[in-house]
């Protein structure tokens, strides 16, 4: 099969990219200058300085950053070097992505919706608070309990954290539960009373935030 897309960078989204595509695609490192359709899959300060060396073939994969006249194709997603199942995963594009790439994109299950440049920063904002600070609380949580000696068995908190996703995926808002959820001010005043000054704070903000 003909190589019809180079994708630069061998980071974590360009090698799963890379291994989903197999054929139709051809992974090179940065300094590589191929022709054709290159996808940029390179860290976002890297973008502007790569894609003048592609005017008008390339693609970039960087959420927030907008760089007048190359077109940004973003999975939702957190990459981790390995082609998984992304069936439903939101795909933002952002200006003139070649039909060839949306349809690439779309044969691994992305769904390509489109999003106004004057966006990017708010919804990647929510990308970050969905993902990395996602798993900073969940690091944080299991690191609290390490520190106190308690060594959670079996999975430890990711059982939580995913019957969590799934109740709020299937009932919104409603799926949210603990002692926010009830109102119980006792519970809420004695677990905050047992973290950390700099946990306590974000315990009690974004548990009294409401999406």
């Amino acid at each position: 099969m003909t190589v019809e897309i180079t994708i630069l960078g061998r980071g974590r989204a360009g090698r799963a990219l890379a291994e989903a595509w197999g054929p139709r695609a051809a992974l090179v490192d940065h300094a590589a200058r191929p022709e054709g359709l290159v996808l940029l899959a390179v860290p976002d300060q890297a973008v502007p300085g790569l894609a003048a060396c592609f005017p008008g073939r390339c693609v970039h994969l960087a959420g927030s950053l907008q760089v007048e006249g190359v077109p940004c194709a973003h999975p939702l997603t957190s990459f981790d070097g390995r082609a998984r199942d992304w069936t439903g995963t939101p795909l933002a594009i952002t200006g003139a992505v070649p039909d060839d790439l949306r349809r690439a994109f779309g044969d691994l299950g992305f769904a390509a919706f489109d999003l106004p440049a004057e966006l990017k920063p708010i919804y990647h904002a929510a990308a970050v608070l969905t993902s990395g600070h996602a798993a900073t609380l969940w690091l944080g949580a299991e690191a609290l309990l390490r520190a106190q000696g308690v060594a959670l068995p079996g999975r430890g908190l990711l059982p939580l954290a995913e019957a969590t996703l799934r109740n709020v995926g299937e009932l919104g808002a409603t799926g949210r539960t603990g002692p926010f959820a009830r109102g119980d001010e006792a519970t809420i005043a004695r677990d905050a009373a047992a973290l950390p000054d700099a946990w306590r704070d974000i315990f009690l903000k974004l548990g009294r935030m409401h999406g």
